[in-house]
């Protein structure tokens, strides 16, 4: 971990990433919203931001806090929808075994679904790329967006015209993941009963079809990958 600041892999990273910043904007700005919704202030939106930095998770839990929801069911929520983070972290840790714990820690915290599909794609076709620089590079980058969009929705978004329709940026975004992760039949099931069951469920009290949604989309998806084998 010897490497300079603004290495070239570092700047690999940041460079990588930055387009996927048109999405990551708005999504961090409707975050900010809701969360002022919810009835959060500055500091506990931002507090909730640095300590959860999960966008999807984020806004399923101000969803329910805005109703008032059991501190049971938010936490359900949230740990159900982060689950595919354990499935990254397998995935990705290979490439970080080398480092430290605490430094893998320090890494594992910046963990997001870009972060991860950028890092894995650049180091299967690259051997020579510093994995931590690159890694850092694209996940910090995406972090730092992702609090001043939050302050930036906290402070001012509550202000934006509903007729803009900015908080139709949320499914946009999570369109443009949900596709291309798309890539086989586990997936795609996983991802068509997960979206089928939750549009069903719409109705249930405290939100809880989504997290059915999100329940029966990673059943199916490891039924469904089980049956293959």
């Amino acid at each position: 971990m010897d490497g300079i600041p603004l290495h070239d892999d570092l700047l690999a990273g940041m460079r990588d990433v930055s387009p996927l910043m048109l999405g990551i904007v708005p999504f961090a700005l409707v975050a900010g919203i809701a969360a002022v919704d919810a009835g959060l202030g500055l500091a506990e939106a931002v507090g909730m931001s640095v300590i959860v930095f999960a966008g999807a998770s984020q806004l399923a839990a101000l969803d329910l806090i805005g109703s008032s929801a059991p501190l049971a069911v938010v936490i359900g929520t949230a740990v159900v929808i982060n689950l595919r983070m354990m499935m990254y972290s397998a995935s990705i840790a290979p490439h970080f075994a080398r480092y430290a714990r605490g430094i893998r820690a320090g890494l594992a915290y910046f963990l997001t679904d870009q972060a991860y599909a950028l890092s894995v794609a650049e180091f299967s076709g690259n051997d020579d790329r510093s994995r931590w620089r690159y890694y850092l590079g694209a996940a910090a980058s995406l972090w730092i967006v992702w609090q001043i969009g939050t302050v930036v929705g906290v402070v001012v978004g509550a202000g934006v015209p509903d007729a803009w329709g900015l908080t139709f940026a949320v499914p946009l975004v999570f369109l443009a993941l949900l596709v291309p992760a798309m890539k086989d039949r586990p997936t795609t099931a996983a991802g068509v009963a997960g979206g089928a069951v939750a549009v069903a469920a719409a109705g249930l009290p405290l939100n809880l079809g989504l997290l059915a949604g999100a329940v029966t989309g990673i059943l199916v998806g490891l039924l469904t990958e089980a049956r293959e084998r």
